[in-house]
């Protein structure tokens, strides 16, 4: 691995500490903090139980967070296939002794703590996708034979979680995977044809790998109504709870579609719901507003990185946790199917909040060190 990239004068570990943006460290506590209130009131004003567990999440991934950030760069290249694999083995774990919950088999049960390895994966096949396109010049990444690897990458582990079935999640990690290609220069021409091939697709899929709930969920995206008290009551009380809270909400711990148990998992999947109502457009906008900012810190870390496989790194997980996001408020507004996908630090859940701010901490890890030079291929950037 020595000869993979070049070795300039090391920071101290107190030097990496001071080189991490505190301040897009305070937005994520901000963003953080509004989670624990949120499910300080989906509790109906009550710590148990899920505020005071999200608290103690939050701190661990905090430690986590800043952990991850000060490791060298070149240790998260030289380990990235790793990751992956560990990932890969987690996933064919579930297959083999998965626990089951709400119809799906996703989770490991380590006795103190419920792994979804779906979720760990999001961030090392960031990290593998960035490791492979880091080695293969731009004139290679242009050529099918260089992106067998990468699409194999991708598709073995969405089998995987498609058989779990968690469609949402499956999603995601395909729609990741395609950014990382687009990323990484991949020509315009194969999205337009894999794109061709993927509509031609659908209706195998929708016969042969969909199952009835999923194929339900579709229906009732497309007509909520035609099902209000079944599959389409989701979404319907939903929609309900966002047009009551009107332009300023009716006020923390006063959500009438929330507090009067007619919000469907208002603790995970429709928190912004439930924040929305109590908080009203501007609330919401508001939180979105704190994502934004987010994000482009991510996207701006991106473009600072004066290596390829930081800017990989940066620029996929900053899109994965775009993706968290849209697909969440999409979802609770009725613009996509609804699927399991949280909302980023305010959806209650252990092993999604640990991915998020792992992935975090990598970008943070690419900010403390965007002037590292890393060789691509046995080759200075430069030359």
């Amino acid at each position: 691995m020595a000869g993979l990239f070049q070795r300039p004068g090391e920071m101290k570990l107190q030097e990496r500490f001071g080189q991490i943006s505190w301040s897009m460290v305070f937005f994520i506590v901000i963003v953080g903090c509004i989670g624990i209130a949120m499910l300080y009131s989906a509790a109906d004003g009550d710590m148990d139980p899920w505020a005071k567990r999200h608290l103690f999440r939050f701190l661990i991934g905090m430690a986590a967070l800043i952990a991850v950030a000060v490791i060298d760069l070149r240790i998260w290249l030289q380990y990235a296939y790793v990751v992956y694999g560990m990932a890969l083995v987690l996933l064919v774990g579930v297959e083999i002794a998965g626990k089951v919950g709400m119809g799906a088999q996703r989770w490991i049960d380590l006795k103190f703590f419920l792994l979804q390895p779906s979720e760990v994966m999001k961030v090392g096949l960031v990290l593998a996708l960035a490791r492979y396109f880091h080695t293969v010049s731009y004139e290679n990444t242009g050529r099918i034979l260089y992106l067998i690897i990468p699409t194999v990458m991708i598709l073995t582990p969405v089998g995987l979680v498609l058989r779990q079935p968690d469609l949402g999640t499956a999603g995601m990690m395909m729609v990741g995977g395609v950014a990382m290609f687009f990323l990484a220069g991949v020509r315009m021409w194969k999205f337009i044809l894999g794109g061709i091939l993927g509509l031609a697709a659908i209706p195998l899929a929708w016969k042969f790998m969909l199952r009835d709930y999923q194929k339900d969920r579709v229906l009732t995206f497309l007509d909520p109504a035609n099902d209000p008290t079944g599959a389409g009551y989701h979404i319907m009380q939903s929609q309900i709870a966002l047009g009551s809270g009107g332009l300023t909400g009716r006020g923390f711990l006063q959500g009438t579609q929330s507090g009067g148990g007619f919000l469907p998992e208002k603790q995970t999947d429709f928190i912004f719901t439930m924040l929305a109502e109590e908080f009203g457009l501007l609330g919401g906008l508001g939180m979105i507003g704190l994502y934004i900012i987010i994000l482009g810190y991510g996207f701006a870390i991106a473009f600072r990185s004066r290596n390829h496989f930081g800017r990989l790194v940066a620029l996929g997980l900053t899109t994965t946790i775009f993706l968290y996001v849209f697909i969440n408020v999409a979802m609770v507004m009725g613009v996509v199917p609804v699927v399991g996908v949280p909302l980023p630090l305010v959806s209650y859940g252990g092993t999604a909040m640990l991915t998020v701010m792992v992935a975090f901490g990598l970008i943070m890890c690419v900010y403390v060190h965007r002037d590292l030079r890393l060789t691509r291929g046995g080759l200075d950037e430069d030359d």
